[in-house]
């Protein structure tokens, strides 16, 4: 759903007990998603051209000696954008129902943080492979709003049913869908050193 063009801005940080044998790392990238994709009623979804932004991810890592002990990584990273749309179709979405020619606001937000637990599994100065296993914790919601002034009339009746032809007023709509979840993946990184 999303092409990453990144700029990474990383910088690393040791801090070690002896030498050699705690570090804690820290790092971090700014990047531009270009999200593409639809989304809404099945049958009729519709193209919402969410807007490029720029998105900050960062990460926290714990390495040491001891064999039988995992590594510790954390790591969150968000995607964050919006757009605004008229509707030239109905949409129906969350619980409600948006008519054509509304002028529609959506939000994408979406977020999620990785617990990782891993080994290095070979070292050797110039390369090193590490193997463990993550929970990703999502934690997100799309959501769809619009405030729209109705008016179907003036009447003399100060107090219409709401059945009456004559009704003045305004409603806000909302629709959104939510997500949070955990998810187990694999986590496999290797790092390759360049001799100068």
């Amino acid at each position: 759903m999303k092409t990453v063009l990144a700029a990474t801005l990383a910088v690393f940080f040791t801090a070690n007990v002896q030498a050699d044998t705690v570090g804690l790392y820290l790092g971090g990238q700014v990047w531009q998603n270009d999200v593409s994709g639809t989304f809404g009623d099945n049958n009729t979804p519709i193209d919402f051209n969410l807007k490029k932004e720029q998105q900050i991810d960062y990460f926290i890592a714990v390495e040491h000696p001891f064999p039988f002990v995992p590594n510790v990584r954390i790591s969150r990273n968000k995607l964050d954008t919006n757009s605004k749309i008229t509707l030239t179709q109905q949409l129906s979405f969350g619980s409600e129902v948006f008519p054509i020619g509304e002028n529609v606001n959506a939000n994408f937000n979406v977020s999620y943080i990785d617990y990782t637990l891993y080994y290095e599994l070979f070292e050797n100065g110039l390369f090193s492979f590490d193997l463990g296993l993550s929970a990703r914790d999502f934690n997100g919601d799309v959501t769809v709003n619009e405030t729209t002034r109705i008016s179907y009339g003036t009447c003399n009746d100060p107090n219409p049913s709401p059945d009456s032809p004559c009704v003045d007023g305004g409603e806000t709509l909302i629709g959104k869908i939510k997500t949070n979840k955990i998810e187990p993946m694999l986590y496999v990184a290797t790092k390759i050193s360049l001799p100068f």
